[in-house]
C-alpha cells in the first residue's frame, strides 16, 4: 500500500538509500535552493534538512529528483492509475481486453475521498512567520511555497466532487502583504481556480481556500496533473497512493486533507488584489510583479512530526522536469483518443515546456489526392492548441508520421531535421496573433499577451541542410560571429539590446519605441542579405553564437523562450499574399534578450561560494554532488 503522509515516504527513501540527512544548520534564504539546484543537476537523492535556521520544522527536497525514485515511490500505484484513465477515456476497452482490467475495481475504491471528522493535520496551530521561509533566487519579492496544494470548490456545487487541488504559486511574505495575515495568490488564466473564483464572485459569496503543504507525495502529484474533465484530483490521488484521501469535513468549512503537514485555510479578499513577486520561474528568467489575488488567512495548522517540502524551479531541466515526464508517461498513451489523427505530444522541456511543441499526426483523408501540401495537420494542431495547457504553447511543429514512421518525437534533434528537411517557408507556416499566451512568458506583447506559429511538415525532403558556414558569407555591420547550431540552422550575433527592467509597468509608448527599433535592426539584417545564407532554413539572431551552438539545449532555451512568433520572426526575401505570411529564404527568428522581457536568473555569488565549501572535501554535502 502508499504512503500515509510524508514522514512515511521519507522514512522509506532513507531506509532505501535515496534519502541523504543534512545535519547541517542550513539558511532557508537562499542557501536551501542552491543545495536542491546543485544536487537535482547531478541526479542525487532526496534531501532533509533537519535543521533550517530561525525555523523549527525541517524541511525535505528533490523527492521528485530522478524517474528511478518516482517509480520507486509510486511502485504500488502507477499502473493502476494507468488503467483507470484508459476506462475512463475508453470504457469499451474492458470488453477487449477484460484480463488487463482485473484489479481495476478494487483500484476504483481507492479513487472515493474518505470524509472523516478528525485529522492528525489539527493537532496545532502556528502562524505564517513561523513556517520556512523559503526563497530561491536573489531577486524574489519574499518568501514563497514553492510545492502548494491549493484547494477549493464550486460555490455553486459545494463537495468533493466537484474540488480542485492545483499547484498554484503561494506568497507567503513581502512588502505587499500584512505579516500573518495576507499571504498571495498567484493563478494563471487556465487554471480550474479561476472558475470557482469567478463564481464565488457572481454569486457574492466568500471564495474560501485551503492551502495544504505536504502529505503523502501522490497529494503533490494530483496538484500537477491534467486530468480529463470532470476527473477530481482527490480521486487520482487515491489511486495513485494507493489510499483513499482523507478529508475533514465539518460544518461550515472547506474541507482539510487529515494527512497533510500542514495546511493554511483562508478567504480571498473581495475584489482586492496586490503586487505579488517577482518569482524566479520555470522559464528560467523571473516572472515580474503583477496583481494578484489576495488570502486573508484564518489558521495555520500543522502535524506533530511535520516536514515542510520545497523545490526550485529555473532554466531547465530541474525538479519539474522529472514530474513532466511523469505526466507524459501516464497520459502520453491517451493523446490519439482525446486528440483523432493525432499519434503523439512532446512539450519540449529543455524549451521551457510550455514554448515549444513537437507533434505527429495523421494525413489520412485525402490521401487519394496524393497532395504533399499540409492538410488534416492543420486541423490536428487546431486540436492540440485547444487541449488545456498545450494551449499555452507558442511554436507548434507538427509532421506527418506516414512521412518517417520510426522518427521519435523526444529525439529532438533529428524531429527538427526532419522539419527543416520539409516545411516550406512560403506555405507553411500558420501564424495565431493577439492571442493568449502563458502568463510567465514575456517575449510577447504584454501580460498573458501574444502570438503562436503552427509549423506543417508533409512529405519527402524537399531540402538539403548547409553543414558549414560558407566561407564567403558576409554579414551587415552589426551582425557577427556566425555559427552553425545544427544542419540548416545559423546563429548569428546582433546588436545588444538595452537589459530588461524589473519593471513592467513602463509606458506603452516606450515599449512600443523599443520593440520598433529592435525590429528596424533585423529588418535591416533582411533587406542587406547574402544569398550564401539562404544555405541555411533557420538563422537565429542571438546575443550569444558560441553559447547558442554550443549544444541542442542551449539552442532550445535560448531561442524559444525569448521569441514571440508574430513580432520576432522574419525572412528574407519575405511577402504577404492573402494575409498569408512568408519567405523565399532563410527563416530569421529574432532570439536576443530584449528590453520589455524579464531578468534572467542568477545565482548569489557569496552564497553559491558558501554551498560550494559545504560540498567540498570534509564537507557535509561532500559527494552527494
Amino acid at each position: 500500500m502508499g504512503y500515509r503522509h510524508l514522514r512515511e515516504c521519507v522514512e522509506d527513501l532513507d531506509r532505501n538509500g535515496q534519502l541523504v540527512r543534512i545535519e547541517e544548520p542550513i539558511d532557508a534564504d537562499l542557501e536551501a535552493a542552491t543545495i536542491q539546484r546543485r544536487v537535482s543537476a547531478a541526479g542525487g537523492p532526496a534531501l532533509l534538512f533537519t535543521q533550517v535556521r530561525n525555523c523549527r520544522f525541517p524541511m525535505v527536497s528533490n523527492l521528485f529528483g530522478t524517474m528511478d525514485r518516482v517509480r520507486f515511490m509510486f511502485r504500488d500505484g502507477l499502473e493502476a492509475v494507468e488503467r483507470l484513465i484508459e476506462l475512463r477515456e475508453q470504457p469499451r476497452r474492458f470488453f477487449r481486453n477484460p484480463w488487463r482490467y482485473l484489479g481495476t475495481p478494487r483500484s476504483a475504491l481507492t479513487t472515493l475521498p474518505s470524509r472523516v471528522r478528525h485529522g492528525s493535520v489539527l493537532a496545532n496551530e502556528t502562524t505564517v512567520d513561523q513556517l520556512p521561509q523559503l526563497k530561491s533566487w536573489p531577486h524574489d519579492g519574499g518568501a514563497f511555497v514553492t510545492l502548494p496544494q491549493v484547494y477549493s470548490e464550486h460555490v455553486d456545487d459545494p463537495g468533493l466532487r466537484r474540488s480542485n487541488l492545483g499547484m498554484y504559486r503561494i506568497q507567503l511574505s513581502g512588502d505587499s502583504y500584512k505579516a500573518n495575515e495576507q499571504i498571495g495568490l498567484h493563478y494563471q488564466l487556465h487554471r480550474s481556480i479561476g472558475v470557482h473564483h469567478a463564481a464565488a464572485i457572481r454569486a457574492g459569496k466568500p471564495f474560501r481556500v485551503n492551502v495544504f503543504v505536504g502529505g503523502a507525495p501522490s497529494m503533490t502529484v494530483a496538484a500537477v496533473m491534467p486530468l480529463p474533465e470532470g476527473m477530481s484530483e482527490l480521486t487520482f490521488a487515491g489511486a495513485l497512493g494507493r489510499r483513499r484521501v482523507r478529508m475533514v469535513c465539518r460544518p461550515n468549512e472547506l474541507p482539510i486533507h487529515a494527512d497533510t503537514d500542514f495546511c493554511i485555510t483562508g478567504v480571498v479578499e473581495p475584489g482586492k488584489l496586490l503586487p505579488e513577486g517577482p518569482f524566479g520561474d520555470h522559464l528560467g528568467y523571473y516572472s515580474l510583479t503583477h496583481p494578484f489575488p489576495v488570502l486573508r488567512v484564518e489558521k495555520v495548522y500543522h502535524r506533530d512530526d511535520a516536514i515542510w517540502p520545497f523545490t526550485v524551479v529555473g532554466r531547465p531541466p530541474q525538479e519539474d522536469s522529472i514530474l513532466g515526464q511523469l505526466i507524459h508517461e501516464i497520459t502520453g498513451p491517451l493523446i490519439p483518443e482525446v486528440l483523432p489523427g493525432v499519434h503523439g505530444v512532446h512539450a519540449v522541456d529543455a524549451a521551457g515546456v510550455h514554448p515549444l511543441l513537437f507533434a505527429m499526426g495523421s494525413e489520412r483523408y485525402m490521401s487519394f489526392l496524393e497532395s504533399e501540401r499540409p492538410q488534416e495537420l492543420l486541423t490536428q494542431a487546431h486540436a492540440i492548441l485547444g487541449q488545456g495547457q498545450l494551449s499555452l504553447a507558442k511554436f507548434l511543429l507538427i509532421a506527418a508520421k506516414h512521412d518517417a514512421p520510426k522518427l521519435d518525437l523526444n529525439d529532438e534533434g533529428a524531429f527538427l531535421q526532419h522539419m527543416l528537411e520539409r516545411a516550406d517557408w512560403t506555405r507553411d507556416l500558420h501564424f495565431h496573433t493577439n492571442t493568449t499566451v502563458d502568463t510567465l512568458d514575456y517575449s510577447g506583447s504584454g501580460l498573458n499577451a501574444g502570438s503562436k506559429v503552427v509549423i506543417a511538415a508533409v512529405g519527402p525532403k524537399r531540402f538539403d541542410l548547409a553543414t558549414r558556414v560558407p566561407a564567403e558569407l558576409r554579414l551587415p555591420d552589426g551582425f557577427k560571429n556566425p555559427r552553425l547550431v545544427r544542419p540548416g540552422i545559423l546563429a548569428v550575433e546582433g546588436p545588444r539590446c538595452p537589459a530588461p527592467s524589473f519593471d513592467f509597468d513602463i509606458s506603452a509608448k516606450a515599449r512600443s519605441a523599443s520593440r520598433g527599433e529592435v525590429a528596424g535592426q533585423i529588418e535591416r539584417f533582411c533587406s542587406e542579405f547574402d544569398r550564401s545564407i539562404n544555405a541555411f532554413r533557420w538563422v537565429v539572431v542571438v546575443d550569444d553564437s558560441e553559447f547558442v551552438a554550443e549544444s541542442l539545449r542551449n539552442f532550445l532555451w535560448a531561442v524559444f523562450t525569448r521569441t514571440d512568433p508574430a513580432s520576432d520572426i522574419y525572412g528574407m526575401e519575405s511577402f504577404v499574399v492573402e494575409k498569408h505570411w512568408g519567405c523565399r529564404g532563410a527563416l530569421v527568428l529574432d532570439a536576443r534578450i530584449k528590453p520589455h522581457h524579464a531578468p534572467l536568473l542568477e545565482e548569489n555569488p557569496e552564497v553559491s561560494k558558501r554551498v560550494d565549501a559545504l560540498a567540498a572535501r570534509g564537507g557535509p554535502l561532500h559527494g552527494i554532488f
